[in-house]
């Protein structure tokens, strides 16, 4: 299976460079390009894009709306956002999380991380970049934010829907751990990991493995690290 790629940076050079590098990989292709958010949209539906890599910072309708556009909308419910930012140690970092993206990654990523961000986002997985850490992003989806109209202060009682097994899963979802890695904390397998994960996406209304994550610190689930 080809994996359908739409870049979204106003910059075109960057975009030019991001074609050669995806291009190069037989698994997957460039599909269109945008130079701001309205543009992204429109493309991520008339080329059915499987992964859109979008700046945040565009003319316009910025990377962040353009996402929640994307989020949405039930028929693109099968694509995937990764966020590209030049700062990734920012309140950008929660933002674009709650907007619906799958994870974020630095500019000044190196090739293969960028290759794998796209494949990690297209099999559904959570892509948090090495530059920021579980415990950052803990931080920041902890605070209180009474302006965020996004928030869901019934999140807390739809945990109720999860069963107790399904809730370790969820805890050890939101710490980053993959199903292997998770299977074997939970003495587990793989395979039934991966059943609660997906009853759990199911029952939280969540798109994928970012959105767990996002549900289960705003939920009060799983509490930031004090370093």
């Amino acid at each position: 299976m080809t994996i359908r790629v739409l870049l979204a940076d106003d910059q075109a050079l960057l975009r030019s460079a991001f074609r050669v590098l995806v291009d190069s990989e037989p698994d997957m292709e460039v599909v269109g390009e945008a130079s701001d958010g309205a543009e992204a949209v429109r493309l991520t539906k008339e080329q059915r894009a499987d992964v859109v890599l979008m700046d945040i910072r565009m003319p316009g309708t910025d990377g962040l709306a353009a996402t929640r556009m994307i989020s949405a909308d039930p028929d693109l419910a099968d694509v995937r956002v990764v966020i590209l930012t030049t700062f990734e140690v920012d309140d950008y970092v929660v933002q674009s999380l709650r907007a619906g993206a799958s994870g974020f990654l630095g500019k000044g990523s190196e090739p293969d991380e960028l290759l794998n961000a796209i494949r990690i986002a297209a099999g559904g997985q959570a892509l948090l970049s090495p530059a920021a850490t579980t415990g950052l992003i803990a931080r920041f989806l902890a605070q209180e934010d009474p302006a965020d109209e996004d928030r869901d202060p019934a999140r807390g009682e739809r945990l109720d829907s999860l069963t107790g097994r399904e809730r370790e899963v969820l805890v050890q979802v939101a710490g980053g751990h993959s199903n292997d890695e998770i299977a074997e904390r939970l003495e587990v397998s793989p395979l039934t990991v991966k059943t609660h994960v997906n009853r759990a996406m199911a029952k939280l209304g969540a798109r994928d493995r970012a959105q767990l994550v996002v549900i289960a610190y705003e939920s009060g689930l799983v509490r930031p690290r004090v370093e």
